[in-house]
């Protein structure tokens, strides 16, 4: 009977110290990422919009949605470059404003063209927003808790979404057009509340400008072999793991037979358990510094999970068990993806190799829905499922290679 009080202490322990010693700065950009994320309502539901609100053919929509994917890369990009140029919190306030307002203009367009147009642009603005906030995490946290501080972020990403895609489903079933309200104002809300709280006049861990860097003292992040090997292995890694919101829907559907309702609360049990264990097992593992080598075991997780489908029977559980697998892989790998690119950084170079990290999961992003959805029309779904487990044994050896190498220099 002693046990269970004292079982309860220590967890409550776990998680009181795993929460504690983050700096405000981080706090204040956390609920930042909330407001922002929980009004990103008009992505998950856009082909639904182009489709049903504008009557627009799937053909079309595909390319809308690549303009977005490409501007999303370029945003990545641009957005490092400037950060390096300008300073983190200029940054992330004028992609919120100038997302904001391109979100309400792209609600009131009609013509194929100016659409195509405008994605282009709000993906490049609004996505300029994530290295410059990347860059911020770091500059506003410890070394000792730099992982808590990008893993306090993911939780405030993942909530954010969780509220978002919720309310934008009831809010979608009334009226298209009040999510490109609502996400432009949530955008620009957050903009507020940034200008209020991190302001370099409000704030002495803001920078209030960037300072030049002495000549030759400053790398770049293409010149960075191991770093660039690095892009290449997230990118298969991001390949893999957004299959989970692309292709594995579908196969739940179609060949395990569940019900919309049930595929529904599988996707959100990601959310939740990342939202229940994530920075207790952040906090348990960062200050051993095998940062790699757990990316290396959460990439092996990921893919074992769809592998799973091909050798276990089931639906339910074991729709249920892939599920708890892959956020285990999740959890393990890109908190301390994080803190492998931040600890190769300056604060003069470090929005450049935001910018790639970015840009990495936007591409993976782009091609995992293409080439998976190719596979399974081609192949079906367990070629797919035996090419995902390939891949992440391959991506788990590169990143084994890269922490052999980064260990012996």
């Amino acid at each position: 009977m002693l046990f269970l009080p004292v079982a309860m202490k220590r967890v409550t322990n776990l998680y009181r110290s795993a929460f504690s010693g983050l700096s405000p700065a981080t706090w204040w950009l956390s609920l930042v990422m909330l407001i922002n994320r929980s009004g990103t309502m008009v992505i998950p539901f856009m082909s639904l919009y182009l489709t049903e609100s504008r009557h627009f053919n799937i053909g079309r929509a595909g390319i809308i949605m690549a303009l977005f994917g490409l501007g999303a890369i370029c945003g990545g990009f641009i957005g490092g470059k400037l950060t390096d140029k300008l300073g983190f919190y200029y940054v992330q306030l004028s992609a919120l404003i100038a997302g904001g307002i391109m979100f309400i203009v792209l609600g009131q367009l009609q013509s194929y063209p100016a659409i195509c147009v405008c994605t282009f642009l709000l993906a490049t603005l609004n996505d300029s927003f994530r290295p410059a906030n990347a860059t911020a995490i770091a500059e506003y946290s410890k070394k000792e808790n730099l992982t808590r501080s990008y893993s306090l972020n993911r939780l405030s990403i993942n909530l954010g979404w969780a509220i978002g895609g919720a309310l934008g489903g009831i809010i979608a079933s009334h009226n298209y057009n009040l999510l490109f309200w609502i996400d432009g104002l949530t955008n620009i809300g957050a903009a507020i509340l940034l200008r209020t709280v991190l302001s370099p006049k409000k704030n002495s861990n803001t920078p209030a400008r960037k300072d030049k860097p002495a000549a030759g003292h400053t790398r770049s992040a293409f010149r960075d072999r191991h770093y660039l090997v690095f892009v290449v292995l997230t990118i298969l890694f991001g390949f893999c793991f957004f299959q989970q919101f692309t292709t594995l829907p579908l196969f739940f559907k179609q060949r395990l037979l569940l019900t919309p309702l049930f595929i529904g609360m599988t996707m959100a049990l990601n959310g939740l358990l990342i939202a229940l264990f994530e920075m207790a097992l952040v906090f348990t593992l960062e200050k051993r510094g095998k940062n790699l080598q757990y990316i290396t075991t959460g990439a092996l997780l990921v893919g074992s999970s769809f592998v799973l489908f091909n050798i276990m029977p089931g639906q339910g559980s074991l729709a249920l068990c892939a599920t708890f697998i892959i956020t285990a892989g999740e959890m393990l790998s890109m908190p301390f993806m994080n803190t492998f690119w931040v600890s190769r950084t300056d604060q003069h170079n470090r929005g450049q190799y935001a910018g790639m990290y970015t840009a990495a999961w936007s591409v993976a992003q782009i091609m995992a829905p293409y080439a998976g959805t190719q596979i399974i029309q081609h192949f079906g779904f367990n070629i797919l499922w035996w090419i995902l487990g390939s891949v992440s044994v391959l991506t788990a050896a590169g990143f084994q290679w890269l922490n052999h190498q980064t260990r012996k220099r």
